[in-house]
């Protein structure tokens, strides 16, 4: 049976470097695959494969809402105890008019996350049972577009910095979000770790 001629297209790889084309190959776990002309590296093989990228891609979107709707951080201030959700500082800081702030914050940790999640598990569950999903290619694009841009880590060391600061102001106790995104923060790595791009495009059945 011949292939489509658009999936023997998606079949092949240039090298960076020095543009030979060639077949992309079936590589064993943890592999890389060099150019033979110049040896510059045209890929490796990412641990896991799409089992655990499914299962990690699943973590994270558990994880996800019990992240953005829990408290942050539980403060104990005279007497009172403070809660605010990652949500409540998006609308704080669009209240004191840092809107730009406030969409870098929304997009980073909220917005792009659960794009990159819903897409991969979008491409991955019926990759998972050989069928292609219907705009696979633009799915695809968004998930390398907004893997960039889910700064979670980032967003977890500002709250580590600022736990660090208030402990001594206030008794601060870190709340289920917090703990929420540093799973979160595994679960996203994890999931794009297991899974290289060449190997989720190759996963498509041929002719798909």
């Amino acid at each position: 049976m011949e292939s489509h001629p658009e999936t023997a297209l998606s079949r092949l790889i240039v090298c960076h470097e020095c543009d030979a084309l060639y077949r992309t190959p079936d590589l064993p776990e943890g592999g890389v695959a060099r150019c033979a002309r110049c040896g510059a590296e045209l890929f490796r093989s990412s641990h896991g494969g799409p089992d655990r990228a499914l299962a990690w891609t699943l973590t994270g979107l558990i994880l996800l809402p019990i992240a953005h709707l829990n408290p942050l951080l539980v403060m104990h201030l005279g007497g009172r105890i403070r809660e605010n959700t990652l949500l409540a500082g998006v609308e704080a800081l669009a209240r004191e008019g840092m809107w730009d702030l406030a969409l870098l914050v929304f997009g980073t940790t909220m917005l792009a996350p659960g794009l990159l999640l819903a897409g991969m598990f979008y491409l991955l569950l019926p990759l998972r049972f050989g069928r292609a999903p219907r705009g696979m290619a633009e799915v695809f694009r968004l998930v390398r577009l907004v893997t960039p841009w889910s700064m979670v880590g980032v967003f977890l060391l500002g709250i580590l910095v600022a736990y660090v600061k208030l402990t001594a102001m206030a008794g601060v106790v870190p709340g289920l979000a917090s703990h929420a995104m540093g799973g979160l923060m595994v679960a996203i790595a994890a999931a794009r770790a297991s899974l290289d791009d060449h190997a989720l495009w190759n996963l498509a059945p041929e002719g798909s």
